[in-house]
């Protein structure tokens, strides 16, 4: 696995890659890797013939009183488990390597950016955008593969990859849950193991609303409703959003029947967390 922290290598090795006639695929992440990011990695390799990876801890995605100084890092154990998986390229660039001093330019997906997690925290999406727009061009992947558990980001990037013509192929893969429900996610490493138990409730909160969905009930308020008094029956948790809406426009709907997204996000102690859940469309 060749491990490469500047842009001009990375264009480099991935240029060779496309000359040669060989399928690229990429997985962008920002480290501190668990089996839902190692999911995308086998994905891509099912797939292509070649797999790069990023770990770039993106500055811009963080809002001013956001976690980004203590975010999780474990490059060295992160590059191990990639090795092993058989990645090819691993893309390690610093924050001065992709925001050069005089960087001006940013990416923001109007009309989404400020939806979900978009409006509890301002300017994210727009950190998203342009990081990984910089990286679909640095890259020029076939497919690029990201995580369901990231909803929001994915309907973001869609808009993106749409609207800007890119080249690549969005594959989105399913959330990769623990034993016990919890979306696994990078953020858990901050978490007691009291706090483990507590942040169970959001994947109840979905399961209730799927259990009432399947049962014919399709009125997204009431849905809504119902997810938020599981929310209620664990005070070690504060509600950010509980919402349901298509999973394109990240709208609000009022009927379930045609498919939706159900999303939550939760404070567990000071950790955010976020889970969700895609309800198919009704049978006729």
């Amino acid at each position: 696995m060749k491990q490469l922290p500047t842009i001009a290598e990375m264009k480099a090795a991935c240029r060779e890659v496309t000359r040669r006639g060989k399928t690229l695929g990429f997985v962008p992440t920002m480290g501190a890797l668990h089996d839902g990011h190692l999911s995308l990695v086998r994905a891509s390799k099912s797939c292509c013939d070649v797999t790069a990876v990023s770990i770039f801890v993106n500055p811009l995605q963080f809002g001013p009183t956001e976690d980004l100084a203590k975010y999780p890092r474990s490059l060295e154990r992160d590059a191990t488990m990639l090795e092993q998986l058989g990645v090819d390229l691993l893309f390690i660039p610093s924050a001065d390597e992709m925001y050069p001093a005089g960087a001006r330019t940013y990416v923001t997906v109007e009309g989404l950016s400020d939806k979900l997690d978009g409006a509890s925290r301002p300017g994210h999406f727009r950190g998203v955008a342009t990081a990984v727009a910089k990286l679909f061009e640095i890259v020029r992947p076939d497919s690029a593969f990201f995580g369901q558990k990231d909803a929001a980001q994915v309907a973001v990037l869609r808009k993106l990859v749409n609207d800007l013509n890119l080249d690549v192929e969005l594959v989105v893969c399913p959330i990769v849950r623990e034993k016990n429900g919890l979306a696994m996610s990078s953020r858990n490493a901050y978490l007691t193991s009291e706090q483990r138990q507590q942040a169970l409730v959001l994947h109840r909160s979905i399961m209730r609303v799927q259990a009432a969905a399947n049962t014919g009930n399709h009125d997204a308020a009431r849905l809504v409703e119902a997810g938020k008094q599981v929310i209620a029956e664990e005070p070690g948790v504060r509600l950010d959003y509980f919402a349901i809406v298509h999973p394109d426009t990240l709208d609000p709907v009022t009927d379930t029947s045609h498919g939706a997204l159900v999303a939550v996000a939760a404070y567990v102690g000071a950790t955010r967390l976020i889970d969700n859940l895609l309800l198919p469309a009704a049978s006729r």
